[in-house]
C-alpha cells in the first residue's frame, strides 16, 4: 500500500470517527474514548457552574446559607456558654455584652441557645431530607421504568399523598416517643423519630418527578440503543437513567431541606418534638410564645433564622434548576 493511500485511509478513518461523535453527542450517546467523555464531563460541570454563578439570587443565598452554618457549627468553639445552662439572677435580660441576644425566661443565652438549636433543625432537615430523596427516587426510578411496577407503585403514592400529613406525624410521635426515648436515650430517640416520620412522609413529590423523567427518558434514541445491544436493566439505570434525572433530583433534594426544617419546627411548637432542655429554633418559638408582647425578639430572632434558611434553600435549589437543566441553561 502506497503512502498516499496509507494517508487516505487514515484521512478517512478520522472523519468517521469524528461524524460518528458528533452524531452521539446529539442523541446523547457516551462519547467514544475515556478522553472525550471526560472532556465532555468537565465541560458540562463548568458550564453548570458558571450558570450556577450567574444566578444572583443563588449566589448570595449560597453565601447566606454557609454564612449559618458556620454560624451554628464554628459559633459554638467561638461562644462557649451553654446553651442550658440556668441563670436565674440575669433572666429575660436584654441585649448587653454579656448576652448579645439577651436571655430567656430561665436566663440561658439566646445566642447559645440559637446556635445549638440551628444546629439540630440542619441537621433533621439534611438527614430527613437524604431519607425522603433516597426512597423517593428509588420508588421513581423503579416506577418509570418498569412499567408493571408503575400502576401499585403510583397508587401508593397516591394513598400517601391523599394522608394529611400533619395528623399523622403526631399519630407517629405519640406512638414511638417513648420506646425510642427509652432505647436510645431522649435526645437521639427523638431525633431518629422525627428525620424518620418527616422522611417517610415527604418521597411522595420526588418520587413523581422522578418518575415523569425517566418515563420521557427511557425512549430516548441512546437508551433505545443501549437496550438493542443487551444492556442488562440495571446498568442501563446506574449509567443511563440516573446520571440523566441528577437534576430533578437535586432540586428535589434543597426543597426537601426547607420543608424537613418548617417541619420539624412546627413538631416543636406544638410540644411534640423534642425536649424541653434540647433547644430547636421551632422549640425557642414555642417557649417564646407566652411572652412575646413583653420580649418580641425571642420570637423574631428564631423565626428570623427559620426564614432566612428556608428562603436561602429554595434560592440554591431555583439556581440548581437553571444550572443542570440544559434546555434553559444560558437564558
Amino acid at each position: 500500500m502506497t503512502d498516499p493511500d496509507r494517508q487516505h485511509m487514515l484521512n478517512t478513518s478520522e472523519a468517521v470517527d469524528a461524524a460518528a461523535a458528533a452524531a452521539g453527542a446529539v442523541a446523547g450517546l457516551p462519547p467514544n474514548t475515556p478522553q472525550q467523555a471526560g472532556a465532555e464531563t468537565r465541560s458540562q460541570w463548568r458550564d453548570a457552574i458558571w450558570q450556577f454563578r450567574s444566578h444572583r439570587g443563588a449566589m448570595v443565598a449560597l453565601v447566606l446559607f454557609i454564612m449559618t452554618i458556620l454560624f451554628v457549627t464554628v459559633g459554638p468553639y467561638i461562644w462557649t456558654i451553654d446553651p442550658t445552662y440556668v441563670d436565674i439572677r440575669a433572666r429575660n435580660s436584654g441585649f448587653s455584652a454579656a448576652h448579645p441576644f439577651g436571655t430567656d425566661q430561665l436566663g440561658r443565652d439566646m445566642l447559645a441557645r440559637l446556635m445549638a438549636g440551628g444546629r439540630v433543625s440542619i441537621a433533621v432537615g439534611l438527614t430527613a431530607m437524604f431519607i425522603a430523596i433516597t426512597l423517593g427516587s428509588l420508588i421513581g426510578v423503579v416506577s418509570g421504568y418498569f412499567r408493571r411496577l408503575d400502576a401499585p407503585l403510583m397508587r401508593l403514592t397516591e394513598l400517601f399523598l391523599a394522608l394529611p400529613l400533619l395528623p399523622l406525624l403526631l399519630l407517629m410521635v405519640t406512638l414511638f416517643r417513648e420506646p425510642l426515648s427509652q432505647n436510645f436515650g431522649p435526645a437521639l430517640g427523638i431525633f431518629i423519630l422525627i428525620v424518620s416520620a418527616i422522611g417517610a412522609t415527604s418521597w411522595m413529590q420526588a418520587a413523581r418527578i422522578v418518575r415523569g423523567d425517566v418515563l420521557g427518558l427511557k425512549e430516548r434514541e441512546f437508551i433505545l440503543a443501549a437496550r438493542s445491544i443487551g444492556t442488562p436493566p440495571h446498568r442501563m439505570i446506574l449509567r443511563h437513567v440516573l446520571p440523566n434525572v441528577l437534576s430533578p433530583i437535586m432540586v428535589a433534594a434543597t426543597l426537601g431541606i426547607a420543608t424537613a426544617i418548617i417541619t420539624e419546627s412546627a413538631l416543636s411548637f406544638l410540644g411534640l418534638g423534642f425536649p424541653p432542655d434540647f433547644p430547636t429554633w421551632g422549640r425557642l418559638l414555642y417557649d417564646a410564645v407566652d411572652q412575646m408582647v413583653m420580649y418580641p425578639w425571642r420570637v423574631i430572632l428564631p423565626g428570623l433564622f427559620i426564614s432566612l434558611t428556608v428562603l436561602s434553600v429554595n434560592y440554591i435549589g431555583d439556581g440548581l434548576r437553571d444550572a443542570m437543566d440544559p434546555r434553559i441553561r444560558g437564558r
